[in-house]
């Protein structure tokens, strides 16, 4: 039994002819099998190196993003005012007197005597007219008195003789009184007549356009041969003078600081054109009432000019003084206009924006005074971009020099 067992065990003898031996099945199936694992494990290494890259890509897109929409900005921090309660305002300069010279007789320009620039005196001549009509007006006016004071004198002959008569009782009361009458008549058209010629010998002394009072021309609009018109009203100016010592300075000064001058204040004025000088004046008169459509308060300084230098009509900065209150100054670009009013970014520890309402005690051109609104120690960013708001994230790139005004 055993051995019959052992004989089917048995693998029969193979042919030689029967060709190569085919694997066992099982062996065949456990290579397919590894395959397959190697397939599916290299199609998982792939995706997840897939996955692996585009997150390691989404997140250097974002740090690009992220630094990309970084603001770098440059700040400074406000100075105090150095001024010490002055207020800074535009003033303009005129002459103590100024007179445009009108001529009071018609007739043509014979000939000018000062040109502008010229400095003049009182009375002193600047021009002379040829004046026909006057001329012959008055030669008429001297001839009709003299007309007159003939007449006068038979008048008066003739009242001493009625009156003689009357007193032998020749002649009635009423003749006497027409003689008397007509010698009252003729005295009155004899002052007549001295009235007219000593009016066209004033009118004659018009001929000499003279100086009004001592200063300096400023315009001469006519020239020899001109026709010249009596008046002011279409005619043009001669000339026109000005006294260019001392001088006055007109400054609007605005409400909020009327109540912190008075007269007899001194002022400095400064011109641009002038640097490192500096002028001392008075206030003299100031205006009783706010003007309406500027809501400020005019205010005149006297202003000694002996050496000429200011020139009127001249444009100045005079220095008021004002209440003495410590102010703030900062960059004129540091300003945000927003419907709000105006604003400052202010950037924080944290490198977050704040804007702050501001109140402007005064522009002063490239500066700014503060009345409120920021403290000494904030960090105002420099030309703000317009879509700058509260809570955006900025860097300070580097702490910008404080820009001081000019004094």
């Amino acid at each position: 039994m055993t051995e019959k067992t052992h004989a089917s065990l048995a693998i029969p003898a193979r042919d030689p002819g029967e060709g190569p031996a085919l694997p066992p099945r099982n062996v065949e199936w456990k290579r397919a099998k590894i395959a397959l694992w190697i397939v599916l494990f290299l199609f998982s290494l792939g995706a997840v190196r897939t996955v692996v890259v585009d997150i390691m890509h989404s997140r250097s897109i974002d740090a690009t993003t992220r630094q990309n929409t970084r603001q770098y900005v440059n700040i400074v921090t406000p100075t105090q005012t150095d001024r010490g309660g002055e207020t800074l305002l535009p003033g303009t300069l005129r002459g103590f007197v100024e007179s445009p010279i009108f001529a009071r007789a018609t007739g043509y320009l014979l000939h000018w005597y000062v040109d502008i620039g010229a400095r003049v005196k009182q009375g002193q001549l600047l021009a002379d007219l040829d004046t026909p009509e006057i001329d012959q007006e008055l030669a008429q006016a001297v001839a009709q008195r003299d007309q007159t004071n003939s007449s006068l004198g038979l008048a008066k002959s003739s009242l001493a003789r009625w009156q003689q008569l009357r007193g032998r009782d020749a002649v009635s009361q009423q003749e006497l009184d027409e003689r008397q009458s007509t010698y009252n008549q003729d005295v009155a058209n004899l002052a007549a007549a001295d009235a007219n010629v000593r009016r066209l010998k004033q009118l004659e002394s018009f001929k000499r356009i003279v100086a009004p009072f001592a200063g300096v021309v400023t315009q001469r609009n006519v020239d020899v041969g001109d026709l010249i018109d009596a008046g002011s009203g279409a005619s043009r100016a001669l000339f026109a003078l000005a006294q260019s010592d001392p001088l006055r300075v007109y400054v609007q000064l605005p409400q909020a600081y009327a109540q912190n001058v008075t007269s007899g204040q001194q002022v400095v004025v400064t011109q641009a054109e002038l640097p490192g000088e500096q002028f001392r004046g008075t206030i003299t008169h100031i205006s009783g009432a706010i003007d309406v459509p500027t809501r400020s308060l005019q205010v005149e300084v006297t202003l000694p000019n002996p050496d000429g230098k200011l020139r009127p009509g001249a444009y100045v900065q005079v220095a008021l003084p004002s209440a003495a209150r410590a102010r703030l100054l900062v960059p004129g670009n540091t300003l945000l206009f927003r419907a709000e009013g105006p604003r400052v970014a202010v950037v924080d520890a944290n490198g977050l924006v704040h804007l702050h309402k501001i109140v402007i005690a005064q522009d002063l051109g490239q500066s700014l005074e503060i009345e409120s609104g920021i403290d000494a120690t904030d960090k105002v960013i420099v030309n703000p971009s317009d879509s700058i708001a509260d809570g955006d994230q900025v860097v300070v790139a580097a702490a910008a020099p404080n820009r001081k005004r000019a004094s």
